[in-house]
């Protein structure tokens, strides 16, 4: 995706996959910065541990409360901090790790662009309370969602993301519209969202009980699993008459967004459409 994106942009630039235990993550990390990467990406499990790890926070990751976009950058002499793309072959002497999180906002697009869900006054279900769910709990709430119903397999973790989505807008000096609630309505509702990784695996089971919540209750149902394309989930939504989408479009837009950050381009100006293709072939081809 990213490289069918520096191409098509003409950067001679290269995206690669690295496997690295979290007991190793800042080591890592630090191997980065020393071979001077411009940025990276980070995923589970290491989005949570990373936020304690990077050298400076942008707003989106300290709201968020996780990182998956890292960019490196340069201290000048004037002591400004400057992306390492801006240094040509003068490598700074102290470069900084800043992390962002693209996820949230990945997110929202997908959800308007693929399902047609209009998060302002919608009502939602949330499966999941780990890291994906806080982000997107956190993501729904601001976007102005009337009712969020917050599902989780054990019930303190999903009463312990409640508290977290009420205080971040407590901190942020204004109250949330949304009504905030565990478990599941008895009510009809506008989206169920799946945060959790159940589906990954062709011998898991749903992330949905549907003795106390019936698809049919639900208008569109999406789940942030991309792989496989059709998650049972997806399939069962799809029987019970739901619109439906898989989460290759949040992983797309998260994309979008990490190669705005790195490269400097403007999100209008990133080749969205190249890295859907190169995504869609890659993910799901033969």
């Amino acid at each position: 995706m990213h490289n069918a994106a520096f191409a098509e942009r003409g950067l001679n630039w290269r995206y690669l996959a690295f496997e690295v235990v979290p007991e190793q993550l800042r080591e890592a990390l630090e191997g980065a910065k020393a071979m001077r990467f411009a940025g990276l990406n980070l995923t589970v499990p290491h989005k949570l541990l990373a936020y304690k790890m990077v050298d400076a926070l942008d707003e989106s990751a300290k709201f968020w409360g996780a990182v998956n976009t890292i960019r490196f950058e340069g201290r000048v002499a004037g002591g400004e901090w400057l992306p390492l793309r801006e240094f040509d072959k003068d490598s700074p002497a102290e470069v900084r790790s800043h992390g962002f999180n693209t996820d949230a906002e990945g997110l929202a697009i997908s959800l308007q662009q693929d399902l047609g869900v209009e998060l302002a006054g919608a009502k939602v279900v949330l499966l999941g309370a780990g890291g994906a769910g806080r982000t997107a709990a956190l993501k729904l709430a601001e976007s102005g969602v009337a009712e969020l119903h917050l599902v989780n397999r054990t019930q303190n973790k999903a009463e312990e993301l409640l508290s977290v989505v009420k205080s971040a807008f407590m901190v942020k000096a204004h109250q949330p519209h949304v009504h905030v609630s565990v478990g599941y309505p008895k009510s009809e509702v506008d989206l169920v969202l799946n945060a959790t990784s159940l589906g990954l695996k062709p011998e898991d089971g749903s992330p949905l009980d549907e003795t106390k919540f019936s698809l049919k209750q639900a208008r569109a149902v999406y789940d942030m699993i991309y792989k496989p394309a059709e998650t049972k989930l997806l399939a069962a939504a799809k029987a019970a008459g739901c619109r439906t989408a898989g989460g290759l479009g949040m992983l797309v837009w998260q994309g979008a967004r990490a190669f705005s950050i790195w490269t400097g381009t403007e999100m209008q100006d990133v080749p969205v459409a190249v890295m859907r293709r190169a995504a869609e072939q890659s993910i799901y081809a033969k």
